[in-house]
C-alpha cells in the first residue's frame, strides 16, 4: 500500500531530524534518487524543517531582522515544498500513463501528491502531539488533553490512508483520472506580485 510506504519514510524522516533538532543541519536522504522514497523523504524533510521555522519565527522576542530573514526562508520552503509536490505527481502521472481511463471516470478533488502532503503534515503533527502527551514536567491535564487529541490524529491517519490507497486503486483501474494544475502562486514572482513588478520600475 502506497500510504504505507509513505508514511514509514515520513517518520523515518522526522526521527533523523530529531536527532540533531537543528533547521540549518542538510538533508541526507537515504535513499537513491531513482527511489520513490527519495521524493518522500525529501518531501517530509521540507515539511519539517518548516514546522519548526514556524515555532520559532512566533517566539515573541525575536530581533525583528531575524524574522524577516526567517520570514524569507518560509517563502522559499514554502516554494519547494509546492516543487516537490509537482515532482511526486509527476511520478504517478508517468507511472499510470497507460491506464485505459473508463468512459465514466471521474477526476479526483485532489491529486496523489497533494493527499501525501497532507499525510506528511499529518505525522508531523502525530509526532509532536505525542511528545506533548507524554513530556516530563507537563501536568497531568495538559497530558491528557494532547492525549485525546493525538488519539483524533490516529483516527485520522487511519482515514487519510484509506482515501489515497482507494484513489490510487481507483487511478489504477481506470475509474478516476489524474489532472495536474500547477500552483502559479503570484507572491514569489516579480512579474505578478505588484509590490515586486512595482520596485522593478
Amino acid at each position: 500500500m502506497f500510504s504505507k510506504l509513505a508514511y514509514s519514510v515520513f517518520e523515518r524522516s522526522i526521527q533523523d531530524y530529531h536527532q540533531f533538532d537543528n533547521v540549518d543541519q542538510p538533508i541526507n536522504n537515504p535513499y537513491s534518487k531513482d527511489q520513490f522514497e527519495h521524493l518522500l523523504y525529501h518531501k517530509n524533510w521540507i515539511d519539517t524543517v518548516q514546522w519548526h521555522f514556524e515555532d520559532i519565527i512566533r517566539d515573541p522576542q525575536i530581533d525583528p531582522v531575524a524574522a524577516l530573514t526567517l520570514k524569507r526562508r518560509i517563502d522559499a520552503s514554502n516554494q519547494e515544498r509546492t516543487d516537490m509536490v509537482e515532482y511526486i505527481d509527476s511520478y504517478f502521472l508517468q507511472k499510470y500513463s497507460h491506464v485505459n481511463v473508463k468512459p465514466t471516470a471521474k477526476i479526483n478533488s485532489e491529486s496523489p501528491a497533494w493527499a501525501f502532503d497532507r499525510l506528511s503534515i499529518l505525522a508531523l503533527k502525530i509526532y509532536h502531539m505525542h511528545e506533548e502527551a507524554t513530556r516530563a514536567g507537563a501536568s497531568q491535564e495538559h497530558k491528557d488533553k494532547c492525549q485525546t487529541k493525538l488519539n483524533v490524529l490516529l483516527e485520522q491517519r487511519t482515514d487519510l490512508s484509506t482515501a489515497i490507497d482507494d484513489l490510487i486503486h481507483d487511478i489504477e483501474s481506470g475509474d478516476k483520472f489524474m489532472k495536474v494544475y500547477k500552483q502559479m502562486k503570484m507572491y514569489n514572482d516579480d512579474e505578478l506580485n505588484p509590490v515586486l513588478y512595482q520596485n522593478k520600475k
